[in-house]
């Protein structure tokens, strides 16, 4: 409960390892207090999450992250006093279990975190030396560094011009294809409908759809709820080189 108000109420939802899964709705349905509640930073009051069987409904969120679930934020949440590589290490230093880190390699880790979404050359750099994608894909950067098999994308694309866009796709399809499972909410439709292989869709709390991207894009119930019922189904037009 927030303020009075009912933030989440019937979800149940499952995920299959090494998937990418889509998480829609209008603004208010629950998706960023789903997202809360797995990670811990929202206490559930009803319910139970459970992360390969064990539940950890009332775990704090580092007791989380340790067991392989990471997240990225709507708002971007860089330590703006480091650099590109120091924000990254923090991610390897906090992120994993005591003694599955290797000090003396914190840093050419932290690099090959880098290299992979494409900041390798701005290791330098502060988060306010960088534009709004390079900042999200540090982000990103920060979340892979602890090593997460199942990673949350909150709105990791909002802000992004198209280019951004598709480049920030091919990079969730490679980090996909390193065996960690995905599961994003999105308001770009094309993006979402093209990447995910399974959607999931909220209303005031509540599952009202879920199936393959070209069944949830013409359910009547996520067109009424989504797109006020004007119309006739949700945008499926495939992002260039992406494949779902």
């Amino acid at each position: 409960m927030f303020g009075g108000l009912e933030a989440l109420r019937g979800a149940s939802l499952s995920l299959q390892a090494g998937r990418i899964y889509g998480l829609i709705g209008p603004n208010g349905a629950g998706k960023t207090t789903l997202f809360n509640v797995v990670t811990g930073f929202s206490r559930a009051t009803s319910g139970t999450v459970r992360f390969d069987g064990q539940p950890i409904t009332h775990l704090p969120p580092h007791r989380i992250t340790h067991l392989g679930i990471a997240r990225t934020y709507q708002l971007v949440r860089p330590f703006f006093e480091l650099t590109a590589d120091q924000n990254v290490e923090v991610g390897i230093a906090y992120g994993r279990p005591a003694g599955s880190r290797a000090p003396d390699h914190v840093r050419a880790e932290a690099m090959t975190f880098l290299n992979l979404v494409g900041l390798g050359d701005k290791w330098d750099r502060t988060p306010e030396e960088l534009n709004i994608g390079e900042r999200k894909r540090l982000e990103i950067a920060k979340a892979l560094a602890a090593q997460p098999r199942l990673l949350l994308f909150d709105e990791a694309l909002a802000g992004l011009n198209p280019a951004q866009t598709e480049a920030a796709i091919g990079l969730f399809r490679r980090i996909n294809e390193m065996g960690i499972t995905i599961f994003m909410i999105e308001h770009n439709m094309q993006a979402i409908m093209a990447v995910c292989h399974y959607i999931y869709v909220l209303n005031h709390g509540d599952l009202i759809a879920e199936g393959l991207p070209q069944e949830v894009s013409s359910n009547a119930a996520v067109v009424e709820a989504y797109l006020g019922g004007t119309h006739p189904r949700l945008e499926r037009r495939r992002p260039r080189g992406i494949h779902a």
